[in-house]
């Protein structure tokens, strides 16, 4: 790199670098205020749902009827890699998930031949069926969640609020979509007496064709005149229980009015799928979703400016309030973050001035602020965002950064001190340190590639840890190389005048040289004591704890209330009561908001909304900060224990970072046979419930369900001039009802329902008594014509590719980690695993599985990057001998991090693989500069002994300082939940790095076979 001197042009050239910097600086500043601010990064859910619906069916008719040929479909997907469906009597829900390599730029393609193909398969499905209806907006993350309520007011009049809501809330620049739920339909219900019926000599159908003939629509043609068409309107829309009961039906000759023969009334679906309480007040909730790339902490704002606005002009006594502000939680998160990176960044520049002097410390520093605020600049022009992983990323770079403008001006200074000019002392600063530090540099980016290029949900998720580093460090480069030369001769002093002997003849150095000199004279014992402590690091680590990602440390506290399979939504509602009532009069709580009857919204990326089901409910909780979640959920869990909610399975958990799984500890047992599955499944929950450290111990199926078969005669049937169909129909209306037309309301369309009156709908008892009404008019009594049967059914099914599907799944003990009660467990069910049949296998699941994968997708990236720092150092030391030994010393960094982990009590996790990656780059970083000065030194005729010693120290201001900066920058990081087993795993891998570079690299290298020293002194 002699050819071009960057350097000395920068220097040269001084009002195109001070332009340069004063743009960069200002630029920099303003790209600061434009990114976009996030809580979580951006990342692609790759899970698309479909719904089915084949009223009457079982469970097992859905199944098979049903769901199979949509699941054979979706198996012929480029980038498939599951599907799970459960099935419910009348309802089939799959769930598709794309394979966790697909790359986000494929998944809308991928989603759009889902749908296709789906859409292509409905003509196959049994008469009846209807769907399927896919939700590709299902990996939707809600950035504020408001709840729309009354006291007083009927639910209608909050649902057309809601409405009016919406549309002003669309009106907010960056709000992408609103979506109500909760809302529970209207309906119009027409109470016929069947008796009444009967004794008329009426039927069902003659009732329903009546309405259906009254509120069709048709079209009555037009006129064509002079002055334009004249449309004529015939059609009089059902439009109220007056006008229903206004209906005149005509049979046998006569003619009746339908308000005489039964009671027209106004309601709501009965019973309702889905509802929603705040406060165990009935609501409304409105989920807002925020534009790609927005600045969130600007929505928020818009949002609350908005807010105030619509609360003003909603009807009195409807109250709009906000339950989820991911506006607070991103000025939380981002404060929190800002705050240790502006501490970290302090501590950075104050290491500088007091180590190296104002001045210098004052070009040292300087690099700091302006290689992050071209960073700032690449990250707004690559569309990136300030969120937990950025942040994190830019806290990690500070320690790192400083390191080539310290190389930069040490050398300078040495010059300067030499009687060099300013001028050729940059020069020489390029030639001698602007390789070895671009190598150096590559070093350590390459070490965190396996991160940036994983092709797997976690990679994608921490992914901007890779691309952050690199912007900075490569820009840290360019900055020592560029402008810190041109700042070091605008304010170095005037060395030749304040100093007249080299610095490196100090007694402090001298010290430090008789130092190294005896470790090389002791070369032999210091490298096996160096080999002895990997050996009992590589050991320690058994001691460490095992994690895949921490729990989240936002506020919320997650509540599920589930009941038995089959239980109604009126019972798991009076459950939830239970549990919404003990929680409120908790000081901790601040709100509770309760989701009956399905999952809450996903306001939390790494959470996966449950799917419909009437015997679950999710409850969320907001408290003030962590401490107090962790407060009130112990307390739940004591409560619950004492006998709250007793009829229901109740859990208390959080959110947790990283992929999405349910539970913790999660086996799925897998084969052809159902009863055979089930039979191993509870072998495995026996299992797994014998550990002292599960609890909750329960599986995704439930036991089996009673169901009446009514059993007809046919016979009977053909003599009675009744058909199966005829049966089923009348009843259903003598049950739940027939839905007969729908009647405009606003911009609604209401279902008109037709059922028989309540009091013969009441007792189930008397099924057998109620009568149906052949086609001339005869009552006949049920138990005429066929009897009841008591069997029992699945009330709901799992598969995964197609093969039946148990999941057994449990909580575990606070105080433990997932891997770890998981390892016990795989040991534990090794001896059944071996014994299942054929055709049959117990999978792991949960936490244990998403770590594996993450780890897998990996694993394929580690020999791309050892090749390619094995290229940049051979390229940098032109030496295979020096190439193995800077390699070597990769692994070290798990000396200074076991010990530091064991210390504090932290886990080995995700994040501290990302540590220990990026360590082995730092390690690398700094044995292959001081091998490259200790060939610079050769070169200027230095004898091997005189060449390592002098290497060594004059690389031990550089090494010391921008290990000091680092492990002070780190610090504040230690408090974070999320970098918490990161920065302690950087915090000791770099401390003892910094000796392994200083003092086990000298008596390595002059150990080593081409190494050995020439002379001695």
């Amino acid at each position: 790199m002699k050819a071009f001197n960057l350097s000395a042009w920068a220097v040269r050239e001084q009002a195109i670098t001070l332009f340069l910097i004063v743009a960069l600086a200002l630029s920099g500043a303003y790209a600061f205020f434009a990114l976009g601010r996030a809580e979580e990064p951006s990342f692609t859910v790759k899970t698309l749902t479909a719904t089915v619906l084949w009223p009457g069916a079982t469970a097992e008719e859905v199944q098979n009827l049903v769901a199979d040929p949509l699941e054979k479909r979706l198996q012929e997907l480029t980038w498939y890699d599951r599907v799970e469906t459960m099935t419910r009597p009348g309802m089939a829900v799959m769930m598709l998930t794309l394979k966790d390599n697909t790359p986000p730029s494929v998944v809308p393609e991928e989603f759009y031949q889902a749908r296709k193909k789906l859409g292509d398969s409905a003509h196959v499905l049994p008469r009846g069926a209807i769907g399927p209806f896919v939700n590709d907006e299902y990996s939707d993350v809600v950035f504020t969640v408001y709840t729309l309520e009354s006291k007083d007011a009927p639910l209608s009049l909050v649902t057309r609020a809601a409405e009016t809501v919406r549309e002003k809330l669309l009106h907010v620049p960056g709000v992408e979509k609103v979506a109500i739920v909760g809302e529970q339909p209207e309906r119009l219900y027409v109470d016929l007496s069947h008796t009444k019926l009967a004794e008329l000599g009426l039927g069902v159908t003659d009732v329903t064709q009546a309405i259906q003939a009254r509120n069709d629509v048709v079209d009555a043609g037009f006129v064509e005149t002079q002055a334009g068409r004249l449309y004529i309107r015939t059609r009089q829309p059902l439009s109220g229980p007056d006008i229903i009961g206004n209906t005149t039906i005509s049979v046998g000759g006569r003619t009746l009015r339908l308000g005489d023969i039964a009671q027209v009334r106004e309601g709501y679906e009965d019973p309702p799928e889905f509802l929603a309480r705040h406060n165990n007040q009935t609501a409304l909730v409105l989920n807002v979703v925020m534009r790609p790339g927005w600045n969130g902490l600007k929505l928020g704002d818009a949002l609350s400016h908005a807010e105030d606005g619509i609360n003003r002009s909603l009807p009195v006594g409807l109250t709009l309030t906000r339950i989820v502000n991911q506006a607070q939680n991103i000025h939380a998160a981002v404060g929190e973050f800002m705050l240790k990176f502006f501490v970290a960044l302090s501590v950075v520049m104050l290491v500088s001035f007091i180590s190296l002097g104002f001045r210098v410390g004052l070009v040292v520093a300087a690099a700091v602020p302006l290689t992050l605020a071209i960073v700032m600049i690449i990250m707004l022009v690559t569309g990136r965002a300030l969120d937990r992983i950025t942040l994190g990323a830019l806290i990690i770079s500070l320690g790192l950064l400083v390191d080539d403008a310290i190389i930069a001006i040490e050398m300078m200074v040495v010059k300067l001190e030499g009687g060099m000019n300013r001028i050729a002392a940059a020069s020489y600063a390029w030639s001698h340190t602007a390789a070895p530090m671009l190598a150096g540099t590559l070093v350590t980016i390459i070490g965190f590639i396996p991160i940036g290029f994983a092709q797997s949900a976690a990679g994608e998720y921490a992914g901007n840890i890779f691309w952050i580093v690199a912007f900075a460090l490569i820009t840290s480069w360019f900055v020592a190389v560029i402008f810190t030369p041109y700042l070091g001769v605008k304010f170095l002093p005037d060395f030749r005048v304040a100093h007249d002997q080299s610095p490196y003849h100090s007694a402090r150095y001298e010290r430090f040289r008789r130092l190294v000199r005896s470790v090389i004279t002791h070369n032999k014992a210091v490298c096996a004591g160096v080999v002895c402590l990997f050996v009992l690091a590589f050991g320690g680590m058994g001691f460490v704890r095992q994690q895949f990602f921490p729990s989240s440390d936002r506020p919320e506290l997650l509540a599920e209330v589930t009941m038995p399979e089959g239980a109604s939504i009126q019972s798991t509602a009076a459950a939830t009561r239970k549990v919404s009532d003990w929680l409120q009069k908790q000081s901790e709580t601040r709100s509770v908001t309760s989701y009956i009857g399905g999952g809450a919204p996903r306001f939390f990326l790494a959470y996966n909304p449950e799917l419909p089901d009437p015997a679950f409910a999710k409850i969320v909780i907001m408290t003030a900060d962590a401490k107090q979640r962790d407060r009130l959920r112990d307390s739940l869990r004591q409560a619950v224990g004492n006998g709250l909610a007793s009829e229901a399975r109740v859990r208390a958990t959080e959110f947790v970072f990283g992929p999405y799984t349910h539970y913790p500890i999660m086996y799925r047992v897998m084969g052809p046979d159902a009863q055979t599955v089930r039979h191993i499944a509870q072998q495995v929950s026996d299992i797994v419930r014998a550990d002292p450290d599960t609890r909750q111990v329960n599986t995704d199926w439930g036991e089996k369900q009673p169901s009446l078969h009514f059993v007809m005669n046919q016979g009977r049937l053909a003599q009675l001039g009744l058909s199966p169909e005829t049966v089923s129909r009348q009843a259903r209306f003598m049950l739940q009802g027939i839905n007969t037309a729908q009647v405009p309301e606003d911009i609604r369309a209401v279902e008109l329902v037709v059922r028989s009156d309540g009091q013969s709908r009441a007792d189930p008892a008397r099924l057998l008594d109620q009568e149906l009404v052949a086609a001339n008019g005869r009552r006949i009594p049920l138990r005429q014509i066929g009897v009841l049967e008591y069997h029992s059914e699945e009330p709901v099914l799992w598969r995964r590719d197609r093969i039946p599907t148990i999941t057994v799944q449990a909580d575990i003990n606070d105080q433990l980690q997932p891997p770890e009660v998981a390892a016990r467990l795989d040991k534990a069910l090794g001896s059944l695993r071996a014994a299942v049949p054929e055709g049959y296998r117990v999978e792991t699941g949960g936490n244990t599985e998403e770590s594996a994968k993450a780890n897998a997708a990996m694993a394929p990236i580690f020999p791309i990057m050892i090749l390619l720092m094995l290229g940049v150092i051979v390229v940098e030391t032109r030496s295979l001998s020096a190439m193995t030994m800077v390699f070597m010393t990769a692994p070290l960094g798990l000396i200074g991090m076991v010990p530091t982990l064991l210390l504090f009590h932290q886990p080995f996790g995700f994040n501290a693989i990302l540590g220990l990656i990026g360590l082995s780059g730092i390690l690398m970083r700094n044995t292959l500069i001081l091998i490259g000065q200790i060939h610079t030194n050769r070169e200027e005729g230095m004898e091997l002994l005189d060449a390592v010693v002098e290497a060594t120290v004059q690389r031990a201001r550089p090494v010391i300082l921008t290990a000091l900066a680092a492990i002070l920058a780190f610090i504040p990081l230690t408090e974070s939940i999320f970098w918490g087993a990161l920065a302690f795993t950087l915090i000791g891998g770099t401390a003892a790095g910094t000796v392994l570079t200083l003092l086990f690299l000298p008596a390595l290298y002059t150990l080593w076979p081409q190494g050995k020293p020439e002379t001695s002194r």
